[in-house]
């Protein structure tokens, strides 16, 4: 809660700093969340409220060539003291040279093409307690170079201190069971949380082909995750080995066609996999009036299959997506993502439109269909819920 007071009192006074100084915008969203059923552990909560504030200062100089940029982040939650947390997403000094870029302070990253899941995406840790979907990243301290070239722009990373994943406490929702204990985390690094990792991204256009090959050495962020006893009680211990990771991501444009693959090699002393998503996009164009509509599909691939520390690892993802390309900016997404092997499957449904100048409403829904000889979405058998937000951006 101090951290999240600090946060707070930073926000306000950023954006109390004269007009001439900083430029800045942000948001305060109110969000719901509402379950449709009991929870599987009676000490999680039902129906929960939150609230968020984001404010975003930027700040630059030399005609653009360096720029400031502060992005604190506060989350106050009615139920889960875990969910109620502070961070800063970014606190970053960049100069911009033309053909160079240097970027030194806390940041985010992100890598990616695919729909379903980032595999690919790894400088930034996930901030499960957001989003169950991962999409959420807490920031990452870092200096950062970009090398822009004909022959393509390479990235290079210097990652000094490491963040935990978060996880909902005893009380939240949606979340593993039994629940993860981070009081028993440990490393495989005797320096724990402050090795330094180190990455670097070639990327380049060819065509029509958006290509990135990928680096990383350091630890793990997706801990792994075993049985322990903490005060009584069974619950998961996380541990963060070292890992070398390989990665691949593509992108193809044809006219109405987008394909999509991404691809990881994971070489770590206590766990060695591959992981893939891979798929297409078809857009139809002035379906109704300007609305456009695009229909997603994607296969999931993991190789240690029921070993997986997901349970996206021999899996189908159909989706439909729906832009009006109205002044509101309407658009919604339909997702399904279905087990080969079983009948497991989870609905995804999201939607959002603006409302007014700076006002916006958005809708998330997620069903879980749990298979009963399917252990990795047990834990989430009872969790559907409806998440409804609205946020005002200034």
């Amino acid at each position: 809660m101090k951290k999240s007071l600090l946060v707070l009192i930073g926000s306000l006074l950023v954006m109390s700093s004269p007009a001439q100084s900083v430029s800045w915008r942000g948001n305060v969203t109110i969000q719901e969340r509402l379950f449709l059923k009991d929870p599987t552990d009676p000490r999680q909560h039902g129906n929960n409220a939150s609230i968020v504030a984001q404010p975003e200062m930027y700040y630059e100089w030399e005609g653009g060539k360096q720029n400031i940029s502060f992005i604190p982040f506060v989350r106050l939650d009615q139920r889960d003291d875990e969910r109620t947390h502070a961070d800063i997403r970014e606190l970053s000094w960049s100069y911009i040279a033309r053909d160079y870029e240097w970027t030194l302070g806390i940041s985010k990253v992100y890598w990616g093409v695919t729909e379903a899941r980032h595999i690919v995406d790894i400088i930034n840790q996930t901030d499960l307690v957001e989003d169950f979907n991962q999409e959420e990243k807490l920031g990452q301290p870092m200096a950062r170079l970009v090398l822009i070239r004909d022959w393509g722009t390479v990235d290079l990373f210097v990652l000094p201190g490491f963040r935990e994943r978060t996880f909902a406490g005893v009380k939240g929702r949606p979340r593993i069971i039994p629940r993860v204990e981070k009081n028993l985390t440990r490393y495989e690094s005797s320096q724990q949380d402050k090795h330094v990792d180190l990455a670097a991204r070639w990327s380049h256009t060819l065509g029509d082909m958006d290509i990135g090959l990928s680096l990383f050495h350091g630890t793990s962020r997706e801990p792994l995750l075993s049985p322990a006893r903490y005060n009584g009680e069974i619950v998961l211990a996380p541990f963060y080995q070292i890992i070398d990771q390989a990665g691949l991501d593509i992108q193809l444009t044809r006219g109405s066609w987008l394909w999509k693959l991404e691809a990881i090699n994971l070489d770590g002393n206590y766990a060695k996999y591959r992981r893939a998503t891979g798929g297409f996009e078809y857009t139809f164009y002035g379906v109704v009036g300007s609305a456009d509509m695009g229909l997603v599909m994607e296969y999931l691939y993991d190789s240690r299959g029921e070993l997986a520390t997901t349970p996206f690892e021999d899996d189908i993802m159909v989706g439909l997506r729906m832009t009006l390309n109205d002044e509101q900016s309407s658009d919604a997404l339909l997702g399904i993502i279905k087990d080969r092997f079983n009948d497991s499957y989870l609905i995804s449904l999201e939607a959002s439109r603006r409302i007014g100048d700076s006002w916006k409403l958005s809708m998330q829904a997620s069903k879980f269909v749990v298979d009963k000889l399917d252990q990795s979405l047990k834990s989430f058998a009872r969790d559907d819920f409806v998440q409804i937000e609205l946020g005002y951006y200034f």
